[in-house]
């Protein structure tokens, strides 16, 4: 799979958000190391500490379906600049695949790609 194709898929994911408060729309594909790819949309809630980031739903289809090592991760928002992953979705990910590679994309289509060592410099490790 491309990296074009992932960000496609994370686009058509963020297609589906439920962003009523903030208006703003994040995308998610995630592919494992054995080929598959999950996706995932924000989902917000009243509640604000109850909304879900678009990563973190991908993630869990995906650990719900068995799978527990990421090779690379796409994230789309709208908006001009490149929809990073929070901390919180950095630590998540740091924990199943600390080398993942993060393409954060923008509604202009450019993307950028890091590792997410480079991102998440010192993760919480037990």
């Amino acid at each position: 799979m491309t990296d074009r194709e992932l960000l496609n898929m994370a686009k058509l994911a963020g297609q589906r958000a439920y962003a009523p408060y903030s208006r703003f729309k994040v995308g998610a594909a995630i592919e494992t190391e054995s080929g598959k790819v999950f996706t995932g949309c924000n989902i917000e809630n009243a509640a604000l500490g109850c909304t879900i980031c678009a990563e973190r739903v991908a993630v869990g289809k995906a650990v719900s379906e068995g799978e527990r090592s990421f090779k690379r991760i796409a994230i789309y928002g709208e908006g001009t600049d490149y929809c990073f992953p929070c901390g919180s979705c950095r630590q998540v990910l740091a924990e199943f695949s600390p080398d993942i590679e993060v393409l954060c994309t923008r509604d202009t289509g450019g993307y950028v790609s890091y590792k997410l060592n480079d991102l998440l410099p010192h993760s919480f490790k037990l």
